[in-house]
């Protein structure tokens, strides 16, 4: 592909708005690392892979699993890659939305579920794909999108998961009373990471040995108290400096590597 006029340049870039990404039910996935794990783990739902020729020498290993896969590969100009979009380092894949949870529903996904991630009100893409990344290191089972909060095929979350989207289900579109009711039929207590809570992170194993799944809220307001009221235990992180709280990505590290410790 030499054009980065051409149809198909525009349609793979409109991937980029989430109007058409809902229309196709495709999204983009940005740079080698995204790409390879799409590759590596969730090749059935990759439709096309776009290389440079510099990235494809540098990077032969995402050509060659993308081709014994047998998936759609294109060689394409810099400019035909850098149409496509601005981050994607010589190489992105077009991937269906099925990847995320392989086609499960909640529940499907929730069964057996000892530790969850439930991003109730998250907006900035860069905490979600963190958030997501961090469960995944964390062992966690699911993370679950609460509906009204940031969309988890937009580009910067996808990016921020650094290929993390691939490894374990990620779900969103429920309501909070939908996710609650699953979550406690699938037999996960819920915990509410939140500053005003009275049990101490730190001071919680016994707690947190049983499956739960953590409500993590939003980056300014934290959580709204009608999400705390679903919890069955408030828990807060202790401060030990000046700083007035954390950030939301870095309290769902703290949690969830609690949560994991303890259910070791």
């Amino acid at each position: 592909m030499s054009s980065p006029r051409a149809v198909r340049v525009r349609r793979v870039a409109g991937l980029a708005r989430r109007q058409a990404r809902v229309k196709h039910r495709r999204f983009l996935v940005e740079g080698p690392q995204g790409v390879r794990e799409a590759v590596r783990c969730a090749a059935e739902h990759v439709h096309d892979v776009y290389l440079t020729p510099e990235t494809a020498e540098r990077h032969g290993e995402i050509l060659a699993e993308a081709e014994a896969a047998g998936l759609h590969t294109h060689m394409a100009a810099p400019e035909v890659v850098g149409a496509m979009s601005t981050d994607a380092q010589g190489v992105i894949a077009v991937v269906g939305t099925g990847a995320l949870a392989g086609g499960a529903g909640l529940a499907d996904v929730l069964t057996g579920a000892h530790l969850v991630a439930v991003l109730t009100q998250t907006q900035d893409p860069g905490n979600a794909g963190t958030i997501i990344r961090t469960a995944d290191a964390a062992g966690a089972d699911a993370v679950v999108l609460v509906r009204g909060g940031v969309d988890p095929t937009g580009p910067k979350v996808v990016r921020a998961t650094a290929g993390s989207l691939f490894h374990l289900p990620v779900l969103a579109g429920e309501g909070l009373e939908a996710v609650v009711e699953a979550l406690r039929s699938a037999g996960l207590q819920l915990l509410a990471a939140d500053g005003r809570g009275r049990t101490d992170l730190f001071d919680a194993d016994g707690l947190l040995a049983a499956p739960t799944a953590w409500m993590l809220g939003n980056e300014a307001r934290g959580l709204a108290p009608g999400v705390v009221s679903r919890a069955d235990t408030v828990v807060s992180i202790p401060l030990y400096g000046r700083a007035e709280s954390l950030n939301v990505a870095s309290a769902a590290a703290l949690c969830l590597y609690a949560s994991a410790r303890a259910q070791r």
